[in-house]
């Protein structure tokens, strides 16, 4: 046949679905999952196997590993030896294995994650408890297939004389499929075999009054019961383990946080490691130094605090941030008739019955064929002592042994198992004392006989039979739980005190939308007054805040970004800031157009927002405190045409000033607004006309003595008092400021309710002044102002702001 011809034409989908599929069963079967019987993958049973095969048992001395895995190799297992060796130390890590099912010499790795001597220089053989697994697979308990190349056989599952799958769990990822089983107290595990045992019905709630949770070998802390509950009931559930720490007191007052128990399969030098750049890179205050204690008494982990540190804040955050605190899995997948299966609680505890059912059963049939064998010869030795004469008679006329057998079977009608045992009788055994013990031997065989086929014939005492070699079990290998289970998952709360090192800095936002924090050490050392802006850019806020608070950036969207002020770049003073952009995602052509610092949300303040459609909504200030904010928030609903001009923080007794472009002022009390819910709309404050629009909202305390300025488009500025404005209530037309003109009537820019001291900033295309209330006299409604701008030259006013100035720290 040409090479030609040897080639199959296929399409490329069809080869390979059907390859990968092989794979894929082969991957699940042979190597990644356990069995829901014995508990084992492949490689594990095999490589208990040899070890047995071999009598490399716990009563006997040491072994090298390399005999081990090369006679696994060699026999059973042809793959790589590091996978094998791998296999066979992790049965031996008294940190991942519940109880080991390998005892080892010399180096096998460590809970920090070292890897382990190699398989030349560690010794071996089985522990105790693995006798269990294999014991009486000589009688015929399992199936045995041959081994890879047909020159002997091996077992395809374990006698498993304890329920091995829950007691030491199991961890694989296969194609499709991956298992999280956690291991638990064989005692335990024992008692709810049992029960199931006795009670085929008995429920997951009851059978947790004899397994109340996992129960890991390095101890810790479950929390969740209903986590664990659901795992028994579907296959799938999630529990909370945390290592135990003990908070202690040391001297010179200061306290010291003692790990002395760890996550189940936490790598405990990446937990210390971690725990220490914590400290360093100052993402928790209080820790002075962390130390790994652990020798050969034990592990122990030992976190120095600082005097006056809060301990309890600070383990809660070791809890949030590190593993110190992890979240387990259930995922309880074992191949189940060889297929994989999510299997329940139940499931699993009745699938492994079933399996005892059949150990038992087999073993029963393979000792009672023994017995009946051996009873069939003892009878006939026995007849034939009773003739011995005739009996030595007829061998002694015999040819050979084969004439005697044939001799001894037609004359005294011996069985060919007979003849053969009477042939081959040696002289010492014809006493009478013999015949007594073979008497006996004979009645004991028959009670044998007689037990044995009960066994067989009623399940009742087949099953006692499992009872008592379980309880025989969990006595000779009891001990005590490892694992505290919790009831409820602790929420953790972590202050903020305890994250952030508390510092006094400057901040400071402009209308553009750049933001930075500035040490008090680096403004004092500049000799501006002013951070650098970009061009047209303004200051929105600058005032000294401290890391602890919250930065509220209000947008012209109705939107608000959360930004804990820790979180805002550390910029020099002399240098421009970030933009927000690079903290919270904002939408092109969104502006900043206030910013509120907040130390404490839990008062009784409240945030009145402003609308250019004439809409005002008052909210709680404890309503906009956030725990995820990652992207903008929403501040006030507000409809596609509208958008927010002005965000105010009250104590409920302000009154509040409504200014429009047409050159009217509405007062009202603050009260005249309901409060709503943060994600609400807002109440009409203001009746406007066609065109009119809310340009500015001004918030004042009504007994202090404050004036009102207005700015118009053609550079007019004028004071006011607020006495001329009379408070009314809402959704009003209010009072004009700006005499009517028939000919280029003022179009009001800006009102702001200011001090005589205040600077306002006011600008145009081409030119930018700054001027003071107390420079212009106080005028009433009918004048038109102080004109201040050559508008003819540079164009009409286009904004005018009030100077932000340094302010003081938030009481």
């Amino acid at each position: 046949m040409s090479e030609t011809e040897r080639l199959l034409d296929l399409p490329l989908e069809e080869v390979l679905g059907d390859r990968f599929g092989r794979y894929s069963k082969y991957i699940i079967q042979e190597r990644a999952l356990p069995d829901v019987r014995d508990g084992l993958k492949p490689v594990q049973r095999r490589i208990l196997y040899a070890m047995q095969q071999e009598k490399n048992t716990a009563d006997k001395p040491y072994r090298k590993s390399a005999k081990t895995v090369g006679t696994v190799i060699g026999n059973y297992h042809p793959h790589g030896d590091s996978s094998v060796y791998e296999a066979m130390v992790r049965l031996s890590q008294t940190w991942k294995v519940r109880y080991p099912l390998v005892e080892m010499h010399g180096n096998n790795g460590s809970i920090d994650g070292d890897p382990p001597a190699a398989m030349r220089y560690t010794e071996a053989r089985l522990s105790g408890i693995s006798t269990e697994l294999l014991r009486d697979i000589q009688k015929d308990t399992v199936e045995h297939i041959p081994n890879f190349d047909d020159t002997i056989e091996e077992p395809t599952v374990l006698p498993a004389r304890f329920p091995n799958l829950l007691v030491n769990g199991s961890t694989g990822i296969s194609a499709g499929y991956a298992t999280d089983i956690p291991p638990h107290r064989l005692g335990e595990v024992i008692e709810a075999v049992i029960m199931r045992i006795d009670n085929p019905e008995a429920s997951v709630d009851k059978l947790m009054t004899k397994l109340p949770g996992p129960d890991f070998p390095t101890g810790g802390i479950v929390q969740g019961a209903q986590g664990i509950k659901e795992a028994y009931e579907n296959g799938k559930g999630k529990i909370i383990v945390r290592g135990k720490a003990e908070i202690q007191q040391i001297k010179g007052g200061k306290e010291q946080i003692v790990i002395d128990e760890l996550p189940y399969d936490v790598n405990k030098s990446t937990l210390v490691k971690r725990m220490d750049e914590l400290r360093i890179d100052r993402k928790v205050e209080g820790i002075a130094e962390v130390r790994d204690e652990t020798d050969r008494t034990g592990l122990r982990i030992v976190i120095e605090l600082k005097k006056e540190s809060n301990s309890e804040g600070i383990l809660n955050y070791l809890y949030k941030h590190t593993d110190l605190q992890v979240s387990y899995n259930f995922n309880m997948v074992a191949i189940s008739d060889q297929k994989p299966k999510l299997m329940s609680l139940p499931m699993i505890l009745d699938a492994y019955i079933s399996h005892q059912k059949n150990i038992v059963r087999n073993q029963a049939m393979h000792d009672l064929k023994k017995a009946r064998n051996r009873a069939h010869i003892v009878q006939g030795l026995i007849k034939a002592i009773s003739i011995l004469d005739e009996v030595i008679s007829t061998i002694r006329s015999s040819s050979d042994k084969s004439d005697a057998k044939e001799k001894l079977k037609s004359a005294y009608t011996f069985s060919e198992a007979q003849a053969e045992a009477i042939v081959n009788l040696q002289l010492y055994r014809l006493t009478n004392t013999d015949i007594t013990a073979l008497q006996e031997e004979a009645e004991e065989l028959e009670e044998t006989i007689r037990n044995l086929e009960s066994i067989l014939s009623d399940e009742k005492l087949l099953l006692k039979e499992i009872k008592k070699d379980l309880r025989s079990i969990k006595k000779t290998y009891k001990d005590d739980r490892m694992t505290v289970i919790e009831e409820q998952v602790q929420e953790l709360k972590v202050d903020l005190e305890v994250m952030v090192p508390s510092e006094d800095i400057l901040t400071s936002v402009t209308r553009d939308g750049y933001v930075k924090r500035t040490s008090l050490r680096s403004y004092g050392a500049s000799q501006e007054e002013s951070p650098p802006l970009k061009e047209g850019d303004y200051l929105l806020s600058l005032m000294e805040l401290n890391t602890t608070d919250t930065l509220l950036l209000f947008t012209n969207r109705g939107k608000y970004l959360y930004l804990p002020v820790h979180r805002l770049p550390d910029i020099k003073w002399k240098e421009l800031g970030q933009h927000v952009t690079n903290l919270v995602p904002v939408e092109a052509g969104e502006k900043i157009i206030e910013a509120i610092p907040v130390r404490n949300f839990e008062t009784d303040d409240y945030l009145t927002f402003v609308t250019k459609n004439g809409m005002v909504k008052r909210s709680l200030l404890k309503d906009y405190q956030a725990q995820r904010y990652s992207k903008p928030l929403v501040g006030i609903n507000t409809k596609a045409d509208d958008e927010v001009v002005a965000v105010h923080r009250t104590d409920g007794r302000k009154d509040i000033m409504l200014a429009s472009n047409k050159g009217y002022c509405l007062r009202f009390p603050e009260n005249e607004i309901n409060i709503v819910g943060a994600r609400a709309a807002g109440v009409k404050g203001m009746q406007l006309k066609t065109e009119e629009v809310i340009v500015s909202g001004e918030v004042f305390d009504p007994e202090a003595q404050r004036t009102v300025l207005v700015v118009s488009h053609r550079g007019a500025v004028k004071r006011m008092d607020l006495r001329e404005f009379e408070s009314t209530t809402r959704a009003k037309k209010g009072n004009v400021v700006f005499r009517a003109l028939k000919k280029n009537p003022h179009t009001l820019i800006q009102m702001l309710v200011v001090d005589k001291e205040s600077h306002i900033r006011i600008v145009t295309d081409k030119e930018a002044i700054e001027v003071q209330p107390k420079q212009y006299r106080s005028k009433d409604s009918y004048s038109n102002g102080t004109f201040v701008i050559d508008t003819e030259q540079n164009g009409n006013v286009t904004g005018a702001w009030r100077k932000v100035g340094y302010e003081s720290p938030l009481e």
